[in-house]
């Protein structure tokens, strides 16, 4: 009997809505296997043993279901940052999230030593305006510490009713005194894809995360800009995806389908290799070839780097910006009937030339640093110390291409508001329009190699089904969960 699940690949980030099948346990075979399994019994009866004596003895009476939902909690987090238990509320939430509409504060959020640290603001959203940036830590939610609490029981902290009001006490790295920041709770519906036309000559789309809307959004917004721009006159696109925490797998694979012909777009690999999936690019560059160049920073995870790895591999877009988050792991969404969901990390992620990413982040094509305001530069070396992306979570998983060693830092995620202070942008417009140049821009007309292996085509903008039961995750750097 199969049991439906989707994809998660969050910190980020968010689930992905294709679904799998997962096979029920295994069956412990031979004297070893059955040994270790009388072992594992012996291990279940002692944590009963410590239920019983808690529950009878606790110097108050403790609520079973809490006792029970905390040890559930305490095993999955021993084993990464973004494998966690989601009860029925959480889990009806995260489903109205990936639908891209949910009350809130508009904050991507997730969980480092204890402590609950932003990984990026929504655009256009109560904290975007209040001020909150990327790598502030709060500590404080309406003067309560929060110190202790999981993830969830923060952000249920956070939420609250459309018009009621929040105050958040953020420590923020370059800043020596806390600050008290008060929000508006609001309904937040997220915009995933934003477009203009700058200077009458370049398409400029902005994909603030990949939920349900990402990949239709994008091509309307593509479509706008060719009815308006001349195609003699279009001198190509930027694709920023700065401070973007990823989303649905399905998605990004849809977004990367459209700049590309052809080739491996990702590839996932579980613990055993017959799990290996592999998706392609359908034919069809909506761009028409026209010249693309990808913003990312420190905040850019996930969905975000599969998409920037994919058309970095093939030299399909020049990749300028700072070193992205590093999220290399998908976890797999499993409905647990009235009880909740079980996110799980099942496999890595790879881009098309074989990298994995994890606790490494996608390294850009051109280096580009984005100056710091004066506020921040003070402390500008305390800000990367905390801003080490993937790497700096706890018990995360380790690259398996690398030595512990070679395990890097996310870079800045701060990106100025104004236009004319965005050093990042205004280099890639430069270079679309030749008024500076870059031996990586534009990229080699060579493309990564695709595998010999079986491949699966890249999905359709819509998934094959309405994931009703098990949706996408909200963001948990994986990074993160939106607030």
């Amino acid at each position: 009997m199969m049991r439906k699940a989707s994809l998660l690949l969050a910190g980020a980030a968010m689930g992905a809505l294709a679904t799998v099948a997962v096979s029920q346990p295994r069956a412990i075979l031979g004297m070893s296997a059955n040994a270790a399994g009388s072992d594992t019994y012996r291990q279940i009866n002692l944590f009963g043993d410590i239920f019983e004596r808690v529950r009878s003895d606790y110097v108050e009476k403790p609520d079973d279901a809490k006792l029970i939902e905390a040890a559930i909690n305490g095993m999955l987090t021993s084993l990464d940052p973004h494998s966690s238990f989601m009860d029925a509320r959480n889990f009806r939430d995260m489903q109205v999230q990936t639908r891209g509409e949910f009350g809130g504060l508009g904050i991507e959020v997730t969980q480092e030593d204890g402590a609950i640290k932003v990984v990026a603001p929504i655009d256009d959203t109560p904290a975007s305006k209040a001020g909150i940036l990327s790598n502030d830590v709060i500590t404080h939610i309406d003067n309560e510490p929060i110190q202790g609490l999981t993830l969830q029981q923060a952000v249920e902290k956070m939420r609250g009713p459309v018009g009621s009001s929040i105050t958040i006490r953020v420590t923020r790295p370059g800043s020596a005194a806390p600050r008290d920041i008060p929000i508006t709770r609001d309904r937040i519906v997220i915009r995933a894809v934003r477009h203009q036309i700058i200077g009458e000559d370049v398409g400029y789309i902005r994909i603030t995360q990949f939920n349900e809307q990402t990949t239709d959004s994008l091509r309307r917004a593509l479509e706008e800009i060719r009815n308006k721009v001349p195609a003699d006159k279009l001198r190509g696109y930027v694709i920023d995806l700065r401070n973007n925490p990823g989303g649905l797998l399905d998605q990004s694979i849809s977004v990367s389908d459209a700049f590309l012909e052809r080739g491996e777009i990702v590839s996932t690999r579980g613990r055993n290799a017959e799990e290996t999936q592999r998706w392609n690019a359908r034919s069809g560059d909506l761009t028409g070839g026209k010249p693309v160049i990808v913003l990312i920073n420190g905040g850019s995870a996930s969905a975000s780097e599969i998409v920037a790895g994919a058309l970095q591999d093939h030299k399909r877009a020049t990749v300028l910006g700072t070193r992205s988050f590093g999220k290399g792991s998908v976890q797999t969404i499993i409905p647990l009937g009235s009880q909740g969901a079980l996110r799980l990390t099942t496999a890595r992620y790879y881009t098309p030339s074989g990298r994995s990413i994890q606790a490494r982040g996608i390294d850009p094509d051109i280096v580009s640093e984005q100056p710091l305001p004066e506020e921040l530069r003070a402390r500008a070396a305390e800000a990367q110390a905390q801003n080490r992306g993937e790497a700096g979570l706890r018990g995360h998983l380790r690259n398996p291409n690398q030595d512990n060693n070679d395990e890097r830092s996310a870079s800045s995620g701060y990106v100025p508001r104004e236009q004319k202070d965005d050093v990042q942008l205004n280099l890639a417009l430069d270079l679309l329009r030749g008024v500076k140049t870059d031996p990586k821009f534009p990229p080699g007309a060579r493309s990564a190699a695709a595998p010999a292996t079986p491949s699966m085509q890249a999905p359709s903008a819509a998934p094959a089904e309405p994931v009703t039961p098990a949706p996408a995750a909200p963001a948990t750097p994986a990074p993160a969960n939106p607030q």
